[in-house]
């Protein structure tokens, strides 16, 4: 059975929305686009190569599609994940989107979470979920995320999109593997173990 792996970069106050550039996402007028840079360093990077040694595919809801098939195929070929970004398989899940063309993308048919069961069951390694916000609370919410794979970056933004928004399903979280870097970052990999338990002090 593959793993559907939820990966994503957050701040201390769990915004997700454009990490990467001011220009990334600015739906609902989002105005701070490229947050993660300036509170990244190197450790965090290597940490997020080592995400994909299990992974063979991707799965990415439309917008984050469209950016990254806008960049990557036109990314430094000497950069040895710009080949591992062009070369993984590709499954997209859009409601409006017809047609694919970067290299190795399919468009998911159907309902999502029925394709991402069928998905589950085939052949090959993990399945990266990367940005694509909607998409993973649609996969929470019917229990199809497997792990979470988190930068936890020290900036709060108080504003924009969150992984784990409101109707978020509550759930119990085994920790895999935790570190901090250099910069105050928190790199952590979890695994859903349930309903979280209650009890007093």
């Amino acid at each position: 059975m593959r793993k559907v792996v939820i990966c994503t970069f957050l701040s201390l106050d769990g915004v997700m929305q454009a990490p990467g550039g001011p220009d990334e996402d600015t739906g609902s007028g989002f105005e701070h686009g490229g947050w993660q840079k300036p509170v990244s360093d190197e450790e965090v990077g290597a940490a997020v190569v080592g995400w994909y040694e299990r992974s063979d595919a991707l799965l990415l809801g439309r917008r984050t599609y469209d950016i990254f098939a806008a960049y990557w195929p036109a990314a430094d070929p000497a950069d040895p994940f710009t080949g591992r970004m062009n070369g993984m398989r590709k499954y997209v899940a859009s409601r409006t989107l017809t047609s694919v063309g970067w290299e190795n993308s399919t468009l998911l048919q159907g309902e999502v979470t029925d394709a991402v069961r069928e998905l589950k069951t085939s052949e090959g390694g993990d399945i990266n979920v990367v940005g694509s916000g909607d998409l993973a609370q649609t996969l929470m919410q019917h229990g199809l995320v497997d792990e979470y794979r988190l930068t936890i970056h020290p900036v709060i933004i108080g504003s924009g999109k969150r992984l784990f928004a409101g109707g978020a399903v509550p759930t119990a979280l085994e920790p895999v593997r935790v570190s901090t870097t250099k910069s105050g970052t928190v790199v952590g990999v979890y695994r859903p173990s349930g309903e979280p338990g209650h009890d007093s002090y």
